[in-house]
């Protein structure tokens, strides 16, 4: 994991090329790119919201690399426990990431005060609280 400012603009331009949705704009401010065997294969942004409280967005992986998902997740939490998270929020909008969280120990959440600041229509509130 590599913080995205910190990677050559000809290196992320291709990756975000290859990938349109990610929001550049904000992958440069807070992100991270994931790289494998020397080329970018995914990103995220871990944004602190609050002292203590971050939210991951954007988690994005190649479907080349999706197996390593798990252990992305698990990289990701371990950064956030170096910035002195209390708690890392996600929003997710597949089933299979749904149980993936789930079987990382993350918690659904409905009614929290995060949650309703930033509601989403679809998918589901998650929420890890790091030790």
């Amino acid at each position: 994991m590599i913080r995205a400012h910190d990677v050559s603009y000809d290196r992320l331009k291709v990756f975000l090329e290859k990938n349109q949705t990610v929001d550049k704009v904000n992958l440069l401010k807070n992100g991270y790119v994931v790289e494998i065997q020397d080329e970018i294969e995914g990103c995220f942004i871990l944004e602190m919201m609050r002292e203590g409280e971050y939210w991951l967005k954007q988690l994005f992986i190649t479907k080349e690399h999706a197996a390593m998902l798990p252990v992305l997740l698990e990289a990701i939490l371990t950064l956030a426990k170096q910035q002195r998270a209390i708690v890392v929020y996600v929003h997710s909008y597949q089933p299979v990431v749904d149980i993936l969280l789930e079987a990382l120990q993350f918690h659904p959440q409905k009614e929290k005060d995060f949650v309703d600041k930033h509601e989403i229509n679809k998918g589901n509130w998650w929420s890890y609280s790091v030790s």
